[in-house]
């Protein structure tokens, strides 16, 4: 798999290790940005509109403007695919970050300092477990520091700080785990550091409320929606601590970039996981969704 990222800032192709931002613009200097990460399935940006909605609504939360229009974005991001293709020719499904600054301006806090917005549209190969992590199924563990609340920084804004989400992974990569289980101040689980998480209790699926301050993923949004009801699949909505561990069978992470991921372990919390599994049932059917996708919207094809 290659390394190779293709970078687009404010409309100029460029390899993504050549510098291109000023050392005063505020995403740097102080997370003060937004983003979005599609992937493709079958060379098509799988939920290209719903991925747009969220970022319109974090644009919104932090008093943003975006950079364009959805098909002046996506044009642009058509052409940083293509530049990508040029270098990668190889590559089957790609990953796409789009990151939207306030720009950059004098140094202090205020809003006002800030110029024009800045885009960064990253493109790379799209990269999944390895087989054998995935057959295996990944191991979590919890994170002693808690999530930020919503009344503080609220996680369901996709900002450029990610600072919490940093640490407590490496509090969980420190003691060998994959990923990490946070908790939220009231002690209730909420995500992992970059993915929903899930579980399975007698064959239905539960998994935290947004309420739990979370982010509002869109695979999680679209399991329950649409994905595990097509497949005959309960899923609730609802608290989850700690001491329910016990009582769940199976446990599973939802990102956009892996769609369902087994877990195989919270710390000395073993899961069940396998072919036969609810998670792998969800798994199939999630592809199977995506495919429908795919054919049902060439306008995103990139």
């Amino acid at each position: 798999m290659t390394s190779y990222i293709q970078a687009n800032t404010n409309g100029h192709l460029h390899p993504a290790s050549e510098p291109s931002l000023s050392p005063l613009n505020r995403g740097f200097l102080y997370g003060d940005s937004i983003y979005e990460v599609w992937r493709t399935y079958e060379g098509v940006i799988f939920a290209w509109e719903e991925h747009w909605v969220r970022l319109e609504a974090s644009a919104r939360a932090l008093f943003l403007t975006l950079p364009g229009s959805p098909s002046e974005v996506l044009a642009e991001i058509r052409r940083t695919v293509a530049a990508f293709r040029l270098e990668v020719p190889a590559a089957r499904e790609v990953y796409i970050r789009l990151q939207v600054t306030r720009g950059s301006g004098p140094l202090g806090l205020d809003i006002a300092l800030a110029g024009r917005p800045d885009f960064v549209i990253l493109v790379q190969e799209n990269r999944l477990f390895p087989e054998g992590k995935f057959a295996a199924g990944l191991a979590l563990s919890f994170s002693e520091l808690r999530r930020n609340p919503p009344e503080a920084l609220n996680p369901a804004w996709k900002t450029g700080n990610y600072l919490n989400n940093i640490l407590c992974l490496r509090e969980a990569r420190a003691r060998g785990a994959d990923e990490v289980v946070i908790t939220n101040l009231a002690g209730e689980i909420a995500e992992a550091a970059v993915s929903n998480i899930a579980f399975v209790r007698k064959g239905v699926v539960v998994t935290p409320p947004l309420s739990a301050g979370i982010l509002a993923g869109i695979t999680r949004r679209i399991l329950i929606e649409r994905v595990a009801p097509a497949a005959g699949i309960k899923i609730n909505e609802e608290v989850i601590r700690p001491v329910d561990l016990s009582s769940l069978q199976e446990g599973f992470l939802l990102s956009s970039t892996k769609d369902i991921t087994p877990v195989a372990s919270i710390d000395t919390f073993k899961f069940d996981h396998g072919p036969d599994s609810v998670t792998m049932r969800l798994k199939r059917a999630f592809i199977e969704y995506t495919k429908s996708y795919a054919r049902a919207h060439p306008e995103h094809s990139v």
